[in-house]
């Protein structure tokens, strides 16, 4: 088995549940170049622009265990937004963008193992952010990938890095066209 195979299984609606393996990730470290690309993905291709935002609740129990949004365009160039349990136990939104080799910033904490995350296309760059109640968003990143951008694909991954496994629930998942009117609105 892959891991890409059996690794969901849809609920009822829009929601998605995905369990994670003990081990696995997507990271290319930027000091050693080891590739690790096993944490499991369920992926769509977009055309034109468009925002992607779920509801992320995570099943926390190791550190970097994490929900994820994710676009992938091959294994040397994707991003991932994700909500990620810390090294200090503090559950933290997270972003990463590999080219090659992957960076990894850390953007705001949150109380709880809910989180609304949203990735959204405009042209040729990507935008990053998060929300505590759906409503308010906070802007994480803005970048672009070095690759056309319909070859990019979005959606959700969970990982658990360090731990035994993470399951990982999204929920009120919506997929809408348009692009951002403004990266720095928090609607």
């Amino acid at each position: 088995m892959t891991p890409m195979e059996d690794a969901y299984d849809l609920a009822s609606g829009a929601d998605l549940t995905i369990a994670a393996g003990g081990r696995t990730d997507h990271f290319i470290d930027p000091a050693t170049r080891q590739r690790t690309l096993s944490a499991p993905r369920v992926l769509g291709t977009p055309v034109g622009d468009f925002r992607l935002s779920a509801r992320v609740d995570v099943a926390f129990a190791a550190t970097f265990d994490a929900g994820v949004l994710l676009l992938w365009a091959d294994d040397d160039v994707w991003a991932k937004l994700c909500f990620e349990y810390s090294p200090d136990g503090q559950p933290m939104v997270v972003s990463v963008v590999t080219r090659g080799v992957s960076d990894d910033a850390n953007s705001l904490e949150v109380d709880g193992h809910r989180v609304w995350l949203r990735v959204s296309r405009s042209g040729p760059s990507f935008a990053f952010h998060a929300s505590t109640d759906g409503d308010r968003w906070e802007f994480v990143r803005h970048f672009a990938l070095p690759v056309d951008a319909g070859a990019v694909r979005v959606g959700f991954s969970s990982q658990s890095p360090t731990g035994a496994g993470c399951v990982t629930r999204f929920s009120k998942v919506r997929f809408e066209t348009e692009p951002l009117a403004d990266l720095r609105d928090d609607t």
